[in-house]
């Protein structure tokens, strides 16, 4: 579990420029016609969907070639070199790490496939949750505008080039604030603060290198994430479910998140494929995953609450179940999540 948690973090991460820097995929939206020249005023008139749609936008549209740092309070710091490329429908992205155990990940569309050259092991799977939330940004009833406001703070450059800066502010204590820098032609984002409701800085990513609008092939890409001729190749499957199936069910969901998806990951080896049950929330901008498995004594311990960075996850035992909580979110939001899930049969 530990390292499944550590490898999505590790990829979400990692993507954080490619849409709002959490990997999401936005809904879109067209924005706001430009001012007169020289106006000031249009970039102060969007709203945090605006902001959202065009930042999305930007990612999605633009190659790019980049180092990305991420830094957290903790002094834990990460680094990667990151190509991204489109061609219509297709987006594609490489991201090699610099820091820490050596490790490439590909992304065509929702299929992943990571290297380990240590252990000489390549990974593959399905990443439905690159696109989770498309649903929730494309609905009239879109949570965001509701728990969250925008507001222009002003101008910066970063990795050399010229950004607007954008606050998204949380209306309640059960969510962080970002600070968001865009970059001004195209929207893209390439800078990211996470913030805590006293405007702390949790958690930083931004690029210290980028060259937009290079060439980026598609075809080289996919090649390089299907040479896997020589290595071990796991499989991860993922069965799509419900919580209902699953038998689990909240008395109450914290205000602003909804359900986006439900998978069930079989255990490999087991007599019974009763495996790990990942629930997935989102308010539109934050995500929150509880991982429930059959309680184990010798692998899990005691109930606990951990912090590394913006990421907090909490564990608990439900009757005969383990239940991890994960998500960028307040500790309270975490417990409110954690008490209120419960076994329906």
């Amino acid at each position: 579990m530990a390292e499944a948690l550590s490898s999505k973090r590790v990829f979400t991460r990692g993507l954080l420029a490619f849409g709002l820097g959490l990997g999401l995929k936005w809904g879109h939206a067209q924005p706001p016609p430009a001012g007169p020249p020289g106006s000031a005023s249009q970039p102060n008139e969007r709203g945090v969907s605006e902001w959202l749609a065009r930042m999305h936008d930007a990612s999605r549209g633009r190659s790019y070639v980049g180092i990305f740092v991420i830094s957290a309070n903790n002094g834990v710091m990460s680094s990667a070199r990151i190509w991204h490329g489109s061609e219509g429908d297709v987006q594609v992205e490489r991201v090699e790490a610099l820091t820490g155990a050596p490790r490439s990940v590909f992304r065509r569309n929702e299929q992943v496939v990571t290297f380990l050259p240590e252990s000489h092991v390549v990974r593959t799977e399905r990443r439905e949750s690159l696109g989770i939330f498309t649903s929730l940004v494309k609905s009239s009833d879109s949570p965001i505008p509701d728990f969250y406001t925008a507001r222009r703070l002003g101008s910066d450059r970063v990795a050399g080039f010229e950004a607007d800066v954008v606050q998204l502010a949380p209306r309640d204590n059960l969510r962080w604030g970002y600070r968001i820098w865009s970059e001004k032609k195209s929207g893209l984002v390439v800078k990211l603060q996470t913030l805590d409701g006293e405007g702390n800085v949790l958690e930083q990513s931004a690029f210290s290198e980028l060259a937009l609008d290079v060439p980026v092939r598609t075809d080289s890409i996919t090649r390089m994430m299907t040479a896997t001729e020589g290595w071990r190749v796991e499989r991860a499957e993922v069965l799509k479910t419900t919580a209902d199936a699953e038998g689990w069910q909240l008395r109450s969901v914290p205000a602003g998140f909804k359900p986006v998806s439900c998978y069930k990951r079989p255990v490999l080896g087991a007599p019974v494929p009763e495996g790990t049950m990942q629930w997935i929330f989102s308010d539109g901008l934050a995500a929150v995953s509880l991982f429930v498995e059959a309680n184990d004594s010798r692998r899990h311990g005691q109930e606990a609450l951990f912090a590394s960075g913006a990421t907090h996850t909490l564990t608990r035992r439900v009757q005969e179940w383990w239940l991890t909580v994960v998500g960028e979110v307040p500790p309270r939001t975490l417990r409110a999540f954690a008490h209120g899930l419960e076994r329906r049969k």
